[in-house]
């Protein structure tokens, strides 16, 4: 055993800091557990997590087998119930029986946040409608853990997850994304990533930032940032790339920089014939949602203009 292995495995099981707190957690009865299990590298979950699949009566999940094989893998045996896109609603409400009896019952997908471009916010609704608690236990997730390691410096990020998989629809929807000021964040399948690469670059021009990340977390995890032109190019250049599941960033939000600089500069004409450039741009910023350092700016350079 490694230096290091041996420090984590010291940290996670000696420590009566960390056990204590993980012991110590209140579970209500009577309340769904919404879980986040690991993307791709077994030891992403989270002690509390750990704890707590240990104690529920039973786990709603995506597919039963592959939550008993991961379960397996943590020495857990929990009933499972079958919780897919399919039975979503009829599920609910057996769940919602079992809640309402005093159980406890944890949802979990295959990988990742039930609910996210996953099966369970259906069967969250019901409870929520129902009265019934709903608590997360966060965890892993392939869209912030990508975007964590993107290097996009855009403050705002909208998260679209899976295009339509007809070549019309994708178009469409993606046009309908061209002027959101925000990194666009998509999931997408490995036998579809090269036409949705090829579709964005259609739409939104070469010059924008992709960030193509590969099987995060994962053994062959490849996160790559390059010009939206430059591309389709990295995607043929190894046939390994059209395998595994992708998270794509688009930093799109230079698609809306032109309408949003016009909407800014008339919203700021108006407002500087009566207040001052700090106030204008305080009160732009309310009204268009824009940076209000950005807005200071433009303000300033208007002002100056007017007097030269």
């Amino acid at each position: 055993m490694s230096t290091t292995e041996s420090t984590a495995e010291s940290i996670m099981f000696t420590s009566p800091t960390i056990i204590d707190a993980v012991v110590r957690q209140n579970y209500p009865a009577g309340t769904l557990y919404v879980v986040a299990t690991p993307i791709g590298n077994v030891a992403d979950i989270s002690l509390r997590a750990l704890h707590l699949l240990t104690i529920v009566d039973a786990i709603a999940c995506e597919d039963t087998r592959n939550t008993a094989q991961l379960l397996g893998r943590y020495g857990i045996h929990k009933p499972l119930i079958a919780a897919h896109q399919h039975n979503e609603r009829e599920v609910a409400e057996k769940i919602l029986q079992r809640l309402q009896a005093g159980e406890r019952i944890a949802l979990v997908s295959d990988a990742g946040t039930p609910g996210v471009s996953d099966p369970g916010a259906k069967i969250v609704d019901v409870l929520k409608a129902a009265g019934v608690p709903v608590t997360p236990l966060p965890g892993a997730s392939a869209a912030i853990s990508a975007l964590s390691a993107s290097g996009l410096l855009a403050d705002r990020f909208y998260f679209v997850g899976f295009l339509p998989a007809k070549a019309g629809q994708r178009e469409t929807t993606l046009r309908s994304l061209l002027n959101v000021p925000a990194s666009l964040i998509f999931y997408e399948a490995p036998h579809r990533i090269t036409e949705t690469v090829q579709a964005m670059l259609d739409v939104f021009g070469g010059d924008h930032q992709i960030v193509l990340a590969r099987e995060v977390s994962k053994l062959f995890e490849e996160i790559h940032r390059c010009p939206l032109s430059a591309a389709p190019a990295w995607l043929a250049a190894d046939a390994h790339r059209e395998k595994g599941e992708y998270v794509i960033l688009l930093d799109a939000s230079q698609a809306a920089e032109g309408e949003n600089d016009l909407e800014a500069r008339r919203v700021l004409s108006i407002l500087l014939e009566e207040c001052s450039v700090k106030q204008a741009a305080n009160l732009a910023a309310q009204l268009t949602g824009l940076k209000k350092n950005a807005l200071y700016q433009i303000a300033l350079e208007m002002k100056q203009g007017e007097s030269d």
